[in-house]
């Protein structure tokens, strides 16, 4: 039996060769109730199930991870559910590239955590959870063909999984792979407005960032983003709209920059003002941290925020859209608090584009209140209520924002859903009792 170390430092391709030469299409770890600790499928998997099991930072007795490599294009696709005491697990598809397995499982553990949180911060009756498909290298990932073909397969693994989780739009996915998932399963949100759904979220995710940092301004000086200056990491999906309605706010100036020199031009294009100081970078560039500004806006890659970087910030408020934030959540949360600088976390500001689809099985109305309520200042749950909340909470206690917002996050998260239950979980043990990895 390998150990652990050594398959964790597997590439996904390497796993799942690795995987392929020992007959496995399908594989699971879930956290057994009983014996206090996460099972695998297969007894070859189980040094990565101790690995799960004694990691104190990222796992936090997930319910099930799910696995498979697709029959074409041998793509890795996981769906990761972390706890559904509130409904079914939802959260977006990332389709993106690791270094290795380790940074994979880790990536997919803090972003189902994440949505579990965001979720019952927002007051909505879904539990976390998140997928995450590792790129193969030796496709092109932009193929049409390719894509529709791990995309619908990717919609059979959501079906097998009997709905403990529902997916949607996330990094590197776009509305026209929702389509293709969509072809292949009910259990899906994001999906295109011609088939019925509420397509793209990020307008709506850009306005949430916005609630918040009113919010942190309110709480820091009583003051209003008017005439202030905004520095903006990533001018992607979320970036671009958010530049638009910090310009509506009459901010002085924003300063951003991206590693997509599309991203940069059709910004210019969208935008030509001259308060607008917009580049290119290279990945590792850091830039724009250091940045003479009252907000910095983090709207691209995850774990951006970290010893490397933090010390390089002259802002006094961090609030931005990207997941995951925080490399470490304890500790870089209390470096920042060290440093006075107020950091808003992310799954308070970015809940939006959950909370624009996963209730779309209801219909639509103009201005639906149901969705307005989140960006007022009067609803106990709105954004503005929530991140106030976090911050005079944190000031109390001399505890950064991160420990405050996820205390309060656990205590809303394991509230049972007022009809269903935890019936998620009883999902996932029928899964596990009817062999799923099986039945390919």
């Amino acid at each position: 039996m390998k150990r652990a170390e050594n398959l964790l430092q597997y590439s996904t391709q390497e796993f799942v060769e690795y995987l392929k030469s020992n007959q496995i299409r399908r594989f699971y770890f879930v956290f057994d109730r009983k014996k206090k600790k996460v099972i695998s499928s297969h007894r070859i998997l189980k040094p990565i199930a101790e690995f799960i099991n004694s990691d104190k930072r990222d796992f936090n007795f997930h319910e099930g991870l799910f696995f498979q490599i697709t029959k074409e294009y041998d793509t890795l696709q996981g769906a990761f559910v972390h706890r559904t005491n509130r409904g079914q697990a939802a959260g977006g598809i990332r389709y993106w590239s690791y270094n290795n397995m380790e940074d994979y499982i880790r990536d997919g553990l803090r972003l189902a955590k994440g949505m579990t949180h965001k979720n019952a911060l927002a007051g909505i009756w879904w539990g976390g959870g998140k997928a995450v498909m590792a790129h193969n290298p030796a496709f092109d990932k932009y193929d049409p063909v390719i894509r529709e073909s791990i995309y619908k397969e990717f919609g059979e693994l959501m079906t097998s999984l009997r709905g403990c989780y529902v997916t949607a739009e996330d990094a590197g996915t776009n509305v026209t792979d929702m389509a293709n998932v969509y072809s292949k399963t009910r259990f899906t949100t994001c999906i295109p407005f011609e088939l019925g759904g509420s397509g793209n979220p990020s307008i709506p995710t850009a306005r949430g960032v916005v609630a918040g940092m009113k919010a942190a301004l309110k709480f820091l000086s009583g003051d209003t983003l008017k005439d202030k200056t905004i520095a903006i990491q990533g001018t992607g999906n979320v970036g671009t709209p958010l530049i638009k309605y910090l310009f509506e706010e009459k901010v002085k100036k924003i300063i951003a920059v991206d590693i997509s020199i599309e991203n940069v031009e059709r910004a210019k294009d969208e935008f030509p003002v001259t308060n607008l100081d917009i580049h290119v970078v290279d990945k590792n560039n850091l830039s724009i941290f250091g940045t003479e500004c009252d907000i910095l806006s983090t709207c691209a890659t995850g774990a951006i925020l970290n010893p490397a970087t933090i010390p390089l910030i002259k802002a006094k408020i961090v609030c931005g859209a990207a997941n995951n934030q925080l490399e470490d959540p304890d500790k870089d949360g209390k470096y920042l608090f060290k440093r006075g600088i107020i950091y808003i976390p992310d799954f308070l500001t970015n809940r939006m584009g959950i909370v624009n689809c996963a209730n779309e099985q209801y219909g639509y109305v103009n201005s639906d209140p149901f969705i307005e309520r989140h960006f007022s200042t009067e609803w106990e749950r709105s954004i503005y209520k929530m991140v106030l909340m976090v911050l005079i909470k944190s000031q109390k206690k001399d505890q950064h924002t991160g420990k405050v917002a996820v205390k309060l996050a656990d205590k809303l998260s394991k509230e049972n859903h007022p009809i269903f239950g935890h019936r998620g979980q009883q999902i996932i043990d029928s899964l596990v009792e009817d062999k799923w990895n099986e039945k390919n």
